[in-house]
Formats: C-alpha cells, sequence, structure tokens
C-alpha cells in the first residue's frame, strides 16, 4: 500500500498572531535602525543642514526600482513602493522637513501626486496657480513644485509648458497619477443636480458620462476641482467632479465614483526644482527647443537624436515669445544629459538650434 503523505502540522490562530507580533517588533526595530542612519547622513553633509540639502532623487529612485525588481508578492508594487516611501519620508524629515509647493487648493490631485513622490511627512504649500508653485521654488520659499503636464485623454496643460520659456528651474522628477473622477454633492438625488464644477481638464474627461447622465446640467469651469468640491457643498442643486480627497475635505457625498470616459485615465506632473541632479539609471530628459528658420528646420533638430538611437517619448509645439507664427518645441527623450550617446546628440543638435534648454534630466516615473 502506497505511504500517507505526511500532513503538515496546522499553526494555531495564536501562533499566527504570535508570529506576526514578532515580525512587527523585528520591522520596527528595522525602521529605528534606518532613521538612525539617515539622521548620521544628515549630521555627516554639516550643522543646521536643511532636506533639500541631502534629498537625493536619483538615489531615492533607485532605492525603488530594487524594491520593484526583488518583489516576490503577494503585495503589490505599488503597495510595497507606498509603505517604503512613507518609510523613506519620515526618516528624511527627521532633521527640516521638505517643504513642496503644488496646485491647490487641499484636495486637489496635485496634492495626491505630492504625496505619492515625496509621502506625507513633507510641508505641503497649497498655491492658487501654477505660475504661483514656479514662484515659491524660484523664490526658495519651497524646495520643490508639483504640477501637472498632461493628462492621457486631453492632452497637454499648456500653462505650464508656457512657464518654461521664462524660468530657471529644472525638472528634476515625474509622477504618474492613475486619476479616477468622481460625482461629488451634499445630497443624493442625481436628478436634482443643475450645475457641475471642475476643473476644464476634468470636464472633458467626463463630457460622455455627463451627456449621458446630466445633458442638461450646466458645466462650469473652474480654477481647481477642490475649489469646485468647495462650491458644491454650498448648494443643494450643485455637484462637483473631483477626487476622493475632495470628497473627505470638503464632506461632499460621492454621488457617482469613476465617470472618466477612458479606463486608463492618468495624468503626468512634473516635480520642480533649482538644479540638475546625478543620473539614476532609467531618466528621462526635457529639452526646449527653437528651429532657425530654413527648410528641413524640424528634420535636422530630430536627426541628431535618431542617429545616436535616442528614443523620443514626446513633443509638443507652443508659440514663442517672440515674433507671430514663430514655435518652439517640447521634447522628452530617454535618457540622461550625462549618457554619452544624448551628450553626443546634443552636441550636434546645438549649432543646428536657435535655441536648446535642458529643462531637466531625472528619474522616470515608478509605478
Amino acid at each position: 500500500m502506497p505511504k500517507r503523505q505526511q500532513e503538515t502540522p496546522k499553526i494555531s490562530l495564536a501562533d499566527l498572531r504570535g508570529r506576526i507580533d514578532e515580525v512587527d517588533r523585528q520591522i520596527q526595530a528595522l525602521i529605528a535602525e534606518r532613521a538612525g542612519y539617515a539622521r548620521q547622513v544628515g549630521i555627516a553633509k554639516g550643522p543646521l543642514k536643511a532636506a533639500i540639502d541631502y534629498y537625493r532623487p536619483e538615489r531615492e529612485a533607485q532605492v525603488l526600482r530594487g524594491i520593484v525588481d526583488r518583489n516576490q508578492g503577494p503585495l503589490s508594487n505599488e503597495e510595497l513602493l507606498r509603505v517604503f516611501r512613507e518609510t523613506m519620508s519620515a526618516c528624511l524629515a527627521q532633521q527640516n522637513p521638505l517643504k513642496i509647493a503644488y496646485l491647490g487648493p487641499e484636495g486637489t490631485f496635485s496634492q495626491t501626486a505630492v504625496q505619492k513622490h515625496f509621502g506625507h511627512s513633507v510641508i505641503a504649500i497649497p498655491m492658487a496657480s501654477i505660475e504661483e508653485v514656479f514662484g515659491e521654488v524660484e523664490n526658495g520659499n519651497a524646495d520643490f513644485g508639483v504640477v501637472p503636464v498632461e493628462n492621457s485623454t486631453e492632452g497637454s496643460v499648456h500653462h505650464t509648458l508656457d512657464m518654461f520659456l521664462n524660468t530657471s528651474l529644472k525638472i528634476c522628477g515625474e509622477i504618474e497619477l492613475r486619476v479616477h473622477q468622481n460625482l461629488l454633492a451634499k445630497g443624493t438625488d442625481l436628478a436634482q443636480i443643475e450645475r457641475v464644477y471642475s476643473h476644464a481638464q476634468s470636464l472633458a474627461q467626463c463630457r460622455g458620462w455627463l451627456r449621458r447622465n446630466l445633458p442638461k446640467a450646466e458645466r462650469i469651469a473652474v480654477s481647481s476641482n477642490a475649489e469646485a468640491a468647495r462650491r458644491a457643498r454650498n448648494a443643494d442643486d450643485a455637484a462637483a467632479i473631483a477626487g476622493l480627497a475632495a470628497a473627505q475635505v470638503y464632506g461632499l457625498r460621492v454621488l457617482a465614483p469613476n465617470i472618466e470616459d477612458r479606463p486608463d485615465n492618468t495624468t503626468r506632473f512634473l516635480v520642480l526644482g533649482r538644479e540638475l541632479f546625478p543620473p539614476s539609471g532609467h531618466d528621462k530628459t526635457s529639452l526646449l527647443l527653437a528651429t532657425k528658420d530654413q527648410p528641413g528646420a524640424l528634420y535636422q533638430l530630430l536627426t541628431p537624436l535618431a542617429q545616436q538611437g535616442i528614443s523620443m517619448t514626446r513633443i509638443e509645439s507652443r508659440p514663442a515669445r517672440g515674433a507671430r507664427w514663430e514655435y518652439v518645441f517640447f521634447i522628452d527623450v530617454e535618457g540622461h544629459v550625462k549618457d554619452p550617446k544624448l551628450e553626443a546628440a546634443l552636441g550636434e543638435l546645438g549649432p543646428a538650434a536657435a535655441q536648446l534648454q535642458v529643462l531637466g534630466s531625472y528619474p522616470a516615473a515608478i509605478v
């Protein structure tokens, strides 16, 4: 007769909880040890250093990519990254938290992007406009800024691009945020809604749902989704399109969740700083280019990139701030300006361009 396989001894619920408690103690001890090393890094940099003096986005990106590469479950990459981002955020903030300006008010997707990229252990400073975010960072009142630059459904945020025409700030990071739009209101009756407030981009991202479900409601564009929520909380016949964070901040109910027309709706944000950082190993570079007034000018600008095998991920034209009908080009490419191939391409590209400006080289977004 075949031998019966030995059954694996069952662990009691009490034993499982005891093992979890022991693991928690080990995790807590390791976090404290990590925080101690982070403090020593700050001390080694000298007394009274601000967080920005020892914040290294390229090093953080390398650590987070390593976490993704090692992850074998059961937690998803996104869940595991959130745990480590918050740990690094808390360790960095021990002496002097980073100050991050963002397009406010409180409850916007920009605030959510700040928390995703920097964690919650920062001082988040809401600003009324994209221009004011640039100004806070330029003046040194904020260490970094976070602004939206494009949406996968509605395209570029032109105001952000135009700000780069007259600033010395650099792009030192990017954030990709999966955006769920929700219809928020004080009441519970969809038939009562006569006005819908939201940012113009969000109204556009939900136009199909609005046409099917609220065809007679007036659509009113405002400065931000959080401002839309603020207005909706004061009227029984009004609603706002915004994220769940705005619902919590302004005390609104979710009448309809996830009303965006495309299920992959994603917004890309830029992190603004005052300097370029070293390569992380998986980077992007953003360029501002202007062509000379001659036939084939754009082709001449793009040829060095193609010859060096540089992949272009995005190109956008905007009116220049000079003569009428003159344009500049915003181009994103893979690689860092310190990479030999991109360095060579830019060396060839320079003489062919009427203007060449490196807006930033920064780690590509991680999850």
